[in-house]
């Protein structure tokens, strides 16, 4: 085919029908030279049910491809990234947050040649007034200790022709953020902006958690920020400790100190309390990283695969 699309699908039964409809309208544009491979990631409602009765009727070819359990929608979209063969590929939401004609935006400029990798940023959100304050708050945090070349407000989907995603899909890292890999892997990009339509079925799975873990993994992936930061209050540690070490000494030796023992004791105290921060910090965390990709577990399990209308 000369057009795919990934759809990772969690608990998405209530917006399926308007997600069919979408991909349908999207695929008489293409004359039906689409597939569609949705990732059922470990969901526990009707979802697949929905899917498999659906795509029977509709004329794009579809694959629904079974998680063992739920690993994310990153490690959701990979695994469809992987069972592809298009020339141009794009992920989708679930929710269709997205309006479809963006994905006709990502399909023109690929097929013209003008990028390899065309990120959709999202310049309004149609979201309450603290969702919109935390999720400005957190891409701003995110472009200024990870990557500035993250657009603003972040980025949820995207399209690539098979060179880059066959670069891509090669990435297997333990812990990491498929976003940040993509723009990591460089070639030639361009950005599409677009308004994010309200949710109208549901609720978001992107609970804090997944937020916050979201960024921990990029940023231990992808910047040495923790690192340095530890660095920098090691060493204002080991200069405060040699200074206040020396206002010690001095005051033992006028006499101001009568406890014995007192001074040495303090002075171990200082410094290696800092040099641990130093030395923990510098090699904990990297260490963890390095640990977990040395197990070469795979980021996702593929339990089942159904080929529709092939």
């Amino acid at each position: 085919m000369k057009y795919a699309i990934v759809v990772p699908v969690f608990q998405n039964q209530d917006s399926i029908p308007r997600l069919l409809s979408n991909l349908s309208s999207l695929s008489e544009k293409y004359e039906n030279d689409l597939e569609v491979v949705f990732v059922i990631d470990g969901s526990t409602d009707k979802s697949q049910e929905i899917l498999i009765d659906s795509c029977k009727v509709q004329k794009f070819k579809s694959q629904i491809i079974n998680h063992s359990k739920n690993f994310g929608s990153f490690a959701a979209i990979t695994t469809g990234l992987k069972h592809v063969n298009s020339e141009y590929t794009s992920t989708y939401s679930a929710d269709c947050q997205e309006p479809i004609s963006l994905i006709e935006d990502f399909f023109k400029i690929l097929v013209e040649d003008k990028a390899d990798v065309v990120f959709g940023q999202r310049i309004e959100r149609s979201d309450d007034f603290l969702s919109k304050l935390f999720s400005n708050l957190f891409w701003n945090i995110y472009r200024t200790t990870i990557d500035s070349s993250m657009p603003k407000g972040g980025v949820d989907i995207f399209g690539c022709n098979k060179a880059f995603r066959n670069e891509l899909i090669k990435l297997e890292e333990s812990r990491s953020s498929l976003i940040a890999l993509a723009f990591w892997l460089g070639f030639e990009r361009r950005i599409v902006k677009y308004n994010r339509l309200a949710r109208e079925e549901g609720k978001s799975a992107w609970s804090l958690k997944k937020k916050s873990n979201y960024f921990l993994d990029s940023l231990f992936s992808f910047t040495d920020l923790p690192i340095r930061v530890l660095l920098t209050l090691g060493a204002i540690g080991i200069v405060f400790s040699l200074v206040l070490g020396s206002v010690v000494l001095v005051l033992r030796i006028y006499g101001d100190i009568e406890v014995p023992g007192y001074s040495p004791t303090i002075l171990l105290i200082l410094f290696f309390g800092a040099l641990n921060v130093f030395g923990i910090g510098l090699v904990g965390s990297y260490a963890w990283r390095a640990y977990e990709n040395s197990k070469r577990r795979p980021n996702a399990v593929v339990s089942r695969i159904q080929k529709v209308n092939e």
